[in-house]
């Protein structure tokens, strides 16, 4: 909590710096370690005469979202899909822009080892808001009446690691037309029953056993803080990450004909054919989503794909969101006749 006293306190002189909004949005995980860590930031936050919107519970999407949807920077307390011991810190300006090693973590960094300065400003306000029901509205919102009036109805497996995605995928599923299966939904920082990183093949086994026990349509894995999402087929096969880039391209293609869409380094070669074929422009970045995100704010990219399980949309002020590309394979498999 000192560090983190510290850190909000540096990150606020950062903001000023950088004459950005001078309100942080702060979100928090499931660890057990989040809430004492987020109100010493919040309070870091105070002491530098900025305002602190603490918006509890949430996914890193969901803290993106509240970060675009207000227009302020954020700060989200997560270690992702790391063991339970662990906890760390996203950091974004307004609009969910990424904060890099060379656009403004090293200048953070040297902040805290300056030290905090007792600020001349007063106290800045620290205020809860519950933005999870305009986090759902806005992501069903990017698909019309598409998926809340989809006629085939899936059964779908949603192992959530007892991350995040217990919290937001009951509010997001039960506006859909699907039989939901959960996995772990309890929400539980010391991941009682696999790590919460579904890149790890033994920690989709009990997916991929539910969805064939269950005879469903898809599986759905999220990791711990839910900003990457990974596919289990029909069979219990997991879905490449490059399948399901070259599916969303596809489909955002559609929408925007000739577009830019990002794929990153270690892609299957299929992606940048697939991007092409349907009259897109193939990008290649480096891996690390603040690379992605700057190329696609340079490009114009409607959409970014890495075969790591994170996707970015420029609808979602091209920020990553597991739970939007699990939608969009939701949005194509309803409307098809066909298995994933």
């Amino acid at each position: 909590p000192d560090f983190t006293f510290a850190l909000g306190a540096s990150f606020a002189r950062f903001l000023a710096e950088e004459r950005e909004p001078a309100t942080v949005i702060i979100g928090e995980d499931m660890r057990p370690s989040s809430p004492l860590l987020a109100q010493a930031f919040a309070d870091g936050v105070s002491s530098q005469g900025f305002d602190a919107i603490r918006i509890g519970l949430a996914s890193t999407d969901m803290t993106y979202f509240a970060s675009g949807k207000l227009n302020l920077p954020g700060a989200m307390f997560t270690a992702s899909h790391n063991p339970a011991e662990y906890n760390g810190i996203k950091l974004c300006k307004s609009a969910a822009r990424p904060i890099g090693q060379e656009t403004g973590l090293r200048r953070i960094r040297d902040l805290v080892i300056e030290g905090v300065p007792i600020s001349t400003r007063s106290m800045g306000k620290v205020t809860e808001r519950d933005m999870l029901t305009e986090y759902v509205d806005f992501l069903l919102g990017i698909f019309g009446d598409e998926l809340t009036l989809a006629k085939r109805r899936l059964t779908v497996v949603i192992d959530a690691g007892n991350g995040m995605a217990g919290h937001t995928a009951p509010a997001v599923m039960e506006r859909l037309n699907v039989d939901v299966v959960p996995l772990y939904f309890e929400l539980d920082g010391t991941f009682p029953n696999h790590e919460a990183n579904p890149i790890d093949p033994a920690n989709v086994a009990d997916l991929q056993r539910a969805v064939i026990e269950k005879k469903a349509d898809i599986g759905l894995a999220f990791d711990g803080d839910a900003d990457r999402c990974f596919l289990i087929d029909e069979t219990g096969a997991m879905v490449t990450p490059s399948a399901l880039t070259a599916l969303i391209a596809v489909r955002e293609l559609k929408r925007k004909p000739g577009a830019p869409v990002i794929y990153n380094l270690i892609s299957s070669k299929a992606v940048p054919e697939v991007i092409a074929e349907n009259g897109g422009k193939p990008i290649r970045s480096r891996v690390g989503h603040s690379y992605i995100k700057a190329m696609m704010a340079e490009t114009g990219a409607v959409f970014g794909g890495e075969h790591s399980g994170h996707f970015y949309f420029s609808d979602f002020w091209r920020a990553d969101s597991g739970m939007l590309a699990a939608l969009f394979a939701l949005a194509e498999l309803s409307g098809s006749e066909k298995t994933l």
